[in-house]
């Protein structure tokens, strides 16, 4: 608001990741009502988006609490908006994934189609070699991940030095089979549950063991909070 009218002053009342209940206030704006209706929609957009995503969030969180697992992002989000959307899934209690193609390594099914079931253990090695020769010197790669959609896959890369395995599209027998395969290993890999996951499901994926979930929708799908301008006197 302040950066369309510097003489708007913006004063807030509710920090970000705050609940809030109907009828709270969030922040009082004083200043030209010329200035303030003339960005009003601009602004009350991000904000009932943004609110809304930190609200889905939050609610995933919830339903997960007591378990190991953790509540990821994608990189699923809107045009010029990922910042602000990673930013509110993180006020909702959730944690950011990869920011781009720039600060981790995913191995996904599209990269490894050419190498079939018996090179793939030697390929996702090598990008984990890789990946660590290009981390000498100046760290920006969080992680190293690969994504399995099957047992059989799982068991071929669990020994590569892989940090992260996602488990794509899998359901809650499946991911047991896949967490009791990863203890047997004793390896430190990570496992992460992805694809189709609801707010009904996600308790249950949870409890497998896995340790990440990721979830397209608190960026994609979540629902605007909805949150009004009323101009005084």
């Amino acid at each position: 608001m302040q950066a369309f009218d510097g003489q708007v002053q913006v004063d807030i009342k509710t920090p970000d990741g705050s609940g809030i209940e109907p009828g709270q206030v969030v922040a009082v704006m004083t200043g030209s009502i010329r200035g303030i209706l003339s960005a009003e929609r601009v602004a009350l957009n991000l904000l009932t988006h943004l609110s809304g995503v930190a609200t889905l969030t939050s609610r995933y969180v919830q339903q997960v609490a007591g378990t190991r697992a953790r509540v990821y992002d994608t990189r699923k989000t809107l045009p010029g908006l990922r910042g602000l959307q990673k930013y509110a899934v993180a006020c909702g209690g959730g944690e950011n994934h990869r920011m781009g193609l720039y600060d981790a390594v995913l191995l996904k099914d599209n990269h490894l189609a050419q190498v079939g079931a018996e090179g793939l253990a030697e390929a996702v090695a090598d990008a984990v070699k890789r990946s660590r020769e290009a981390n000498r010197g100046h760290p920006r790669i969080k992680f190293v991940m690969v994504e399995v959609d099957s047992l059989e896959q799982l068991e071929k890369v669990l020994p590569t030095g892989i940090d992260l395995v996602l488990l794509d599209n899998m359901g809650v027998d499946q991911l047991r089979l896949a967490v009791s395969m990863r203890d047997k290993a004793a390896c430190r890999v990570e496992l992460e549950a992805s694809g189709g996951v609801t707010l009904e499901t996600v308790r249950a994926i949870a409890q497998t063991g896995v340790d990440r979930i990721s979830v397209g929708a608190l960026t994609h799908s979540a629902p605007a909070l909805d949150i009004g301008l009323d101009i005084t006197p």
